[in-house]
């Protein structure tokens, strides 16, 4: 049988939802979650959005990093609680801008949009799993979002990828190890998840 050890899910679940990578929690332990985290994320989204539209995704120089760079604003709220009226909206605001700015590097470079679904697939299944996860009052092991590079890692892949002209490759590299780490990592816990539920369950019932 394959065991697999599940953390409980933290008191706020939307940083459960941020999928970050090793840069955005570092700069949100520089902080230390002194920074609310929806301000900084707008603020990186919007400016992400005009970057992209000004064609910053098709560059073949150090511009195609802006939207990565720019997006690592949001980083600085990471350590936060999230537990703002509002926050809940962070996350979404990393999906939609994450998903925008590869799908826009992969389409600028004439990328086959098999590819591009492919990549932006394995992302939405990891971000789906987690969120099926919560709902079962699991959460991720620790070493997952470093191992998944985050949203933050994720796009400054892309964008080396298009400072290097290697785009498609990078696109078929990164899609088929997001697909092999995210599709083992969900199939071996959830055959430990009745296990690992039961476990979280009889914890709770005895505080």
């Amino acid at each position: 049988m394959i065991s697999v050890h599940m953390t409980p899910v933290p008191r706020s679940v939307v940083v459960a939802y941020r999928d970050d990578g090793t840069l955005s929690k570092a700069m949100g332990l520089l902080v230390a979650g002194q920074i609310p985290p929806l301000p900084p994320a707008l603020a990186g989204a919007f400016v992400t959005g005009i970057l992209l539209l000004l064609g910053v995704a098709g560059a073949d120089d150090f511009a195609v990093f802006g939207p990565a760079v720019v997006l690592l604003l949001a980083g600085a709220g990471s350590s936060h609680r999230h537990d703002g009226r509002l926050d809940w909206l962070v996350p979404p605001i990393l999906r939609i801008t994450e998903y925008g700015f590869i799908a826009a590097v992969g389409f600028a470079r004439s990328v086959w949009p098999v590819l591009i679904i492919a990549l932006l697939g394995a992302m939405a299944f990891h971000h789906y799993d987690t969120v099926y996860r919560i709902r079962q009052h699991v959460y991720p092991p620790p070493w997952l979002a470093a191992a998944g590079l985050g949203w933050d890692g994720r796009m400054l892949v892309v964008a080396i990828g298009g400072l290097l002209g290697l785009v498609p490759a990078v696109f078929v590299l990164l899609a088929a190890y997001l697909w092999g780490l995210f599709g083992w990592e969900s199939l071996t816990c959830w055959l430990a998840a009745p296990r690992a539920a039961g476990e979280v369950i009889d914890a709770a019932a005895q505080d």
